[in-house]
């Protein structure tokens, strides 16, 4: 496996770093390097500044020093995509480079220069995610060390017996039934507590319980999770399935799990390889590109019209501006989102989680007068600019359900949970198409589609067709209010 697994790869990842940032060090303190920097437009009001001996030394060890307390998750040797090693790197770093700014703020005695920091900071953002990408974990070809993962001790030993995989062992949850037949009973103690019953399984290794699923993939080096559990359940099985994605660790599951994933298995025999990432990395970091530049657009636009619309909702009814909701992000994990309020206070207090009936055309007698307005023209909205800006949601995506409203909808069609694989988004096909929580299957279809379909030019479709109905609705909206008062 290469410098990537245990002492290797903290060894590779330490030494490597030490001998960068030294290196950045010592290329961005000589002379000719100062002269370049400063030469530059952009840096030109930069004095050039050298260390020599000891102050160099001493300066040095400081940004060594920081910059590994900084970088200490990265040297955890855990598997990681490339564009997440990419992304924690950089952040890391700049989160060292403000440390050591502040050093110099304090005038600490050996310092390091503002121009010696700045030309070390560009050269390690480019050398120290290049070497991490390097050195990091790779599946192995075919994925030749396998884990399971499940309750269902039938269906995991039904895999264990069929499958070509070499399988190191399995992971289980504490359980409280007992599915053994009599005389076929072979407990096991977890490490999160409980026994838990495994016919036909001594041959295989207890590696412990979920709780420690992240230290067995990196332990044994896991390639492949098969997941086996007696549902497709928000906390345990799409939880385990987070947890791959974390990783980079492949997922499969028993057949009957198959309406619950994502995958292009169309068929139904054996185990169905489930896409935890149904996007390439370059797709994926254009796309949050995007969703950046959009939210921040949005919101230096919008500004000037945040603070009277905050005047208007408390004119209009008591309560306060914003309104927070659990919304099921991706893995089925849950995510505050912040709308602006458009109901009156405490709406759902009688009815709990519930569909509006603007949404299939019908009227609300929840919604406040300026909450109509919002509502149409989706100002409302604008608060998750913000949620977007984080990271919690993209621009364009599946629209994210209250978690109460999923387990109703799932419970009618199972496949719901596939809109669980992708980050939920602002706006997506679905909504340009008209088609809301009224209709699930309907909604399905076009967030599945758009899972499948999804480049960048296709967000900038969905975005153009979302921002034009916006402005007609808009336009609609100051119509009708104009006709009513003549």
């Amino acid at each position: 496996m290469g410098l990537t697994t245990g002492l290797r790869y903290r060894v590779a990842s330490t030494l490597g770093t030490a001998v960068l940032v030294v290196g950045a060090i010592v290329v961005a303190n000589h002379p000719f390097a100062q002269q370049i920097l400063t030469s530059l437009p952009v840096s030109g009001r930069l004095v050039p500044t050298t260390l020599t001996d000891g102050a160099l030394t001493v300066a040095a060890a400081t940004a060594l020093v920081v910059v590994f307390i900084a970088l200490g998750p990265l040297f955890k040797p855990r598997p990681r995509r490339i564009l997440d090693t990419i992304s924690l790197t950089v952040r890391r770093l700049f989160a060292a480079c403000l440390a050591l700014a502040a050093v110099g703020y304090l005038d600490y005695t050996y310092r390091l220069p503002r121009t010696t920091l700045v030309m070390m900071a560009v050269l390690l953002g480019v050398w120290l995610p290049a070497w991490f990408v390097l050195i990091r974990r790779r599946p192995a070809a075919g994925n030749h060390r396998a884990v399971l993962v499940g309750d269902d001790p039938t269906a995991m030993a039904e895999i264990f017996e069929t499958t070509d995989l070499s399988i190191v062992g399995y992971v289980a949850p504490a359980i409280q039934y007992d599915p053994t037949p009599v005389g076929q009973e072979s407990a096991t103690r977890f490490a999160d507590g409980g026994t838990h019953q495994q016919p036909r399984l001594d041959d295989v290794e207890c590696l412990g319980g979920l709780s420690r699923l992240e230290e067995v993939f990196v332990e044994h080096d896991i390639d492949t999770a098969v997941l086996a559990f007696e549902r497709s359940d928000r906390a345990e099985f799409f939880g385990t399935l987070a947890t791959c994605y974390d990783h980079g660790v492949a997922a499969k599951a028993h057949r009957k799990h198959a309406d619950s994933v994502l995958t292009t298995d169309t068929s139904v025999v054996g185990l169905v390889d489930i896409q935890l990432e149904p996007w390439d990395w370059e797709d994926r970091a254009l796309k949050r590109l995007f969703d950046i530049a959009f939210a921040a657009t949005g919101l230096i636009v919008l500004l000037p019209i945040i603070l009277p619309i905050a005047v208007a909702i408390k004119l209009d009814s008591p309560g306060p501006v914003l309104y927070g909701q659990e919304r099921t992000a991706e893995f089925g994990e849950t995510v505050e989102i912040y709308k602006f309020r458009s109901m009156v206070n405490d709406a759902e207090a009688d009815t709990g989680a519930k569909l509006s009936e603007e949404d299939a055309g019908g009227i609300d007698s929840r919604v406040t007068r300026t909450g109509r307005i919002l509502r149409r023209t989706h100002l409302d909205e604008i608060p998750q600019l913000w949620s977007i800006l984080v990271g919690d949601m993209a621009v364009v995506g599946p629209r994210p359900e209250r978690p109460e409203l999923d387990a109703d909808i799932e419970s009618g069609i199972t496949q719901w949970r596939r809109r669980w694989f992708v980050k939920p988004g602002l706006t997506g096909l679905a909504q340009i198409n008209g088609a809301t929580g009224h209709d699930p299957e309907r909604k399905l279809r076009y967030d599945t589609q758009y899972i499948h379909q999804q480049s960048f030019w296709v967000d900038v479709r969905i975005v153009v067709r979302q921002v034009w109905m916006v402005i007609s609705d808009t336009l609609t909206v100051v119509a009708t209010d104009d006709s009513s008062e003549k």
